[in-house]
């Protein structure tokens, strides 16, 4: 899937003019990195509002227009109104195609269902997260992690290092930080007993 964002350039800035921009339907921003100069931009709301509805707009590298030319961005910052369905504000990150880029990207939690613990001992498997900050080359970013919960068993803890991730990705707590999160957590729900402890308890 690609996503594309158009955006002006703006020169008048400050709360003021924001607020401006913000009753005209159009949302403020910055974009950075890459090296070059930080340049304040507006989008209009409503298209990106229809963008945001999507999951994958949050973990791929955009094309941004401005006028004729384009560039590689990712969306790294996004402020929205507490009550209103509105944005306020939103960063954007120019991208190079040789350098490594931090994002967070959503897990997805596959074959829970499926699980024989979930179908033959009734455990309820618990998400501890729902994402995971990584980096990687942009070529490399991926729209989401797969979380394989098939063969799980209760009272499994899988952490991020348990996790099977695509080529040329790491997880930054992992790796710089040697911080090993627990993503999932198996269990038996409260006053239950797995197979084995009944039948202990009949012995």
């Amino acid at each position: 899937m690609e996503f594309e964002i158009i955006a002006e350039a703006r020169e008048l800035q400050g709360k003021g003019a924001s607020r401006r921009l913000r009753r005209e339907g159009k949302v403020p921003g910055i974009l950075y990195g890459a090296h070059k100069d930080p340049i304040a931009i507006t989008v209009d709301h409503n298209e990106l509002w229809k963008k945001l509805a999507h999951e994958a707009f949050y973990s791929h590298v955009l094309t941004l227009r401005m006028g004729d030319s384009s560039e590689r961005v990712v969306l790294k910052d996004l402020q929205r109104h507490p009550f209103q369905m509105q944005v306020l504000h939103l960063d954007l990150q120019r991208v190079a195609e040789d350098e490594l880029i931090t994002m967070r990207v959503p897990l997805h939690f596959l074959n829970e269902a499926a699980s024989s613990a979930v179908k033959n001992q009734g455990a309820v498997i618990s998400h501890l997260s729902s994402d995971l900050e990584i980096e990687c080359l942009p070529r490399d970013l991926p729209e989401f992690i797969a979380v394989d919960l098939q063969h799980v068993e209760v009272g499994t803890i899988l952490h991020a290092s348990d996790l099977t991730l695509p080529e040329g990705v790491r997880i930054t707590a992992l790796v710089h930080h040697g911080e090993d999160a627990a993503i999932v957590s198996v269990h038996l729900q409260r006053g239950a007993t797995s197979d084995e402890g009944a039948e202990g308890g009949q012995a």
